[in-house]
């Protein structure tokens, strides 16, 4: 599997990819400038679509294809070629934090974590359609990754300071996690696992930051696949296409490429056999 160089941002922190299935798109963004893209296979044409002014930590798609952005301070707000309705002002408790990284689950609620930092942690919370905001986990050193099972009954969580991803017993009339266990780890030498996505067959594949690849697991928990990129900092995968075999991958340090490499802080496309599922989308009222 060869990585196909699709475009080349330079971006600080590319990452969060996810594909619209309504516009066939793929959106990512460049987290710390909060500088939003869009690339569009039919053409080949990609670039920037929003510059919020503050971080976007990630975001989701919602049932009308509104992209529902989760940024500094706790703030979540709408958006699709325009500014819609915030959901979220802040959360008191991240003023000095911002979301990281999200995802939504079969019920339309998001799990959206925060960024550790000097005063606090950091924290997993589930923002439910009604707009109630539940704290899931605390005392974590960098929320990341998250993925579901098919099946419906297992979440895959990613915490990057301590690089392990953990495997939980989800329950979907609830949105309760439970009988959490390491699924997989990093040494130092391999990297930092990032973010994630599960594929159609329930096997896992993991970015690696500072490993220059991204790997995929078993349902086990062992490596059967990696690809490696010309990127020392792979940030990201998402499934994509009108049949969900395009892996989109992100990288970050684009402005550093002498030393992070020279696909860092791009997009790339990576085919070949096996493919995903559509992302579930969010629907917050």
């Amino acid at each position: 599997m060869t990585p196909e160089l699709l475009a080349d941002c330079a971006c600080a922190c590319g990452e969060g990819p996810l594909w619209h299935p309504t516009e066939q798109r793929l959106y990512w963004v460049d987290i710390g400038p909060g500088h939003l893209f869009r690339y569009d296979p039919a053409g080949g044409e990609h670039g920037q679509c929003l510059d919020a002014g503050e971080a976007i930590g990630g975001f989701t798609i919602q049932a009308n294809g509104d992209l529902l952005l989760f940024m500094a301070r706790g703030a979540v707000k709408l958006w699709r070629d325009g500014w819609g309705e915030t959901i979220l002002e802040e959360i008191p408790e991240e003023r000095n934090s911002r979301f990281n990284d999200v995802i939504a689950d079969p019920q339309g609620r998001v799990f959206c974590g925060t960024m550790s930092g000097p005063d606090k942690p950091g924290t997993l919370y589930r923002l439910d359609p009604d707009r109630s905001l539940h704290v899931v986990l605390e005392g974590l050193g960098c929320p990341n990754g998250m993925g579901f099972t098919g099946y419906r009954k297992r979440m895959y969580f990613t915490d990057s300071v301590p690089r392990h991803i953990y495997a939980f017993d989800y329950d979907e009339a609830t949105g309760a996690l439970s009988n959490q266990r390491l699924f997989a780890q990093t040494t130092e030498a391999e990297g930092i696992p990032d973010g994630m996505t599960v594929d159609a067959e329930d096997h896992v594949w993991s970015a690696w930051w500072d490993g220059s690849c991204a790997v995929r697991y078993d349902p086990a928990g062992d490596i059967v696949q990696r690809i490696e990129f010309p990127a020392r900092k792979v940030s990201s995968m998402i499934f994509g296409g009108p049949d969900y075999t395009g892996r989109y991958v992100t990288t970050a340090g684009g402005a550093d490429k002498p030393n992070e490499g020279a696909g860092a802080g791009a997009l790339f496309r990576v085919g070949g056999a096996g493919c995903g599922r559509a992302e579930f989308p969010s629907r917050i009222r």
